[in-house]
């Protein structure tokens, strides 16, 4: 068996959630071959190796450094046929996810995406998917010999196996007739860390009561090394930026440690960070709804718990 690994970058630097990707892939078992597309240092590329990547193809055109989502499938199609890929894993985000479902299309493979874990292949191959905005799951049988399968964040544990390997380039034929859509502008989150990408996550909601209180937030997000996101009301109302708007409608996030403070935990929101492996909460009303779903919850002032919060923290390290 092969396995196709779609690899994603940013900034120079292969994402973390295309290196579980790679992971996830070296535990299915048999060859992993990653691809990545446009510009990036072949030895950043290279580190894939050590998650489990036996080989390295990078298409290196500068055509490449826009994602559209047809020349990308049509480039990940070709490189299938050319590997003998039988499965194709990747990250399921805004890219992955589009450009997985039309690689199932043009290759009669099974698609899942969502998907939780490694899958039960004691009878079939089942894979266990995060349906209704992660409130339940279902498991799901794919059937096809060719098999595509976007994961979420955290779905394989992130260890090294192996060493760097030097990456061979790749040399697709690009159809004009797929970039018919242009990239005109891209418009980067300018923080240091971004939220797909975190592991801590540290939000604010109205009750920071406006933007002139937004420090506190912000240094508790330094001395965490955390990302920072806020509720859709405060992005609304030009708070904070939008790219920073945290839930079903904003940017959906899976981190190790999420913190709410004055957030009341709308079910919008809940839906954009319920899949985190540990919720924090931080509110002065005591009925607010997001203690129901916080696995700790502090009832207190924001102004007053938050920095002897990031006192402690910066005491103990």
């Amino acid at each position: 068996m092969k396995t196709l690994v779609f690899i994603e970058h940013a900034d120079g630097k292969v994402k973390k959630t295309s290196l579980e990707a790679v992971a996830y892939a070296k535990a299915l078992g048999g060859d992993v071959v990653a691809l990545a597309l446009g510009s990036i240092d072949g030895g950043a590329l290279g580190e894939t190796g050590k998650y489990g990547a036996t080989r390295i193809l990078h298409a290196a055109d500068k055509k490449l450094d826009h994602p559209v989502i047809q020349v990308y499938t049509s480039v990940i199609q070709q490189a299938m046929q050319q590997e003998g890929a039988d499965n194709l894993v990747l990250a399921n985000t805004s890219l992955g996810t589009p450009v997985a479902s039309k690689v199932a299309i043009r290759t009669g493979a099974s698609f899942a995406s969502n998907v939780m874990e490694l899958p039960n292949t004691s009878s079939g191959f089942l894979v266990k998917r995060s349906i209704y905005t992660g409130k339940a799951f279902a498991w799901v049988e794919m059937k096809s010999a060719k098999k595509v399968i976007a994961i979420k964040k955290n779905a394989a544990e992130l260890k090294e196996a192996g060493a760097a390997v030097s990456p061979t380039p790749f040399s697709p034929a690009l159809d004009d007739k797929d970039f018919n859509t242009k990239v005109l502008s891209e418009e980067k989150a300018s923080t240091a860390i971004s939220l797909p990408e975190a592991n801590i996550v540290v939000s604010g909601g109205r009750g920071l009561k406006g933007p002139e209180h937004w420090g506190i937030l912000e240094e508790l997000a330094t001395t965490l090394g955390a990302a920072t996101g806020c509720s859709k009301p405060v992005s609304d109302m030009g708070w904070r930026p939008h790219h920073e708007h945290v839930g079903q409608t904003g940017v959906k996030v899976a981190p190790q440690l999420y913190i709410a403070i004055g957030i009341s935990g709308a079910i919008q929101h809940l839906a954009g960070v319920n899949s985190s492996k540990c919720i924090v909460v931080i509110n002065k009303d005591a009925d607010a709804p997001f203690f129901k779903a916080a696995d700790y919850g502090i009832v207190g002032d924001a102004f007053d718990v938050v920095p002897k919060l990031t006192s402690a923290l910066k005491a103990a390290k």
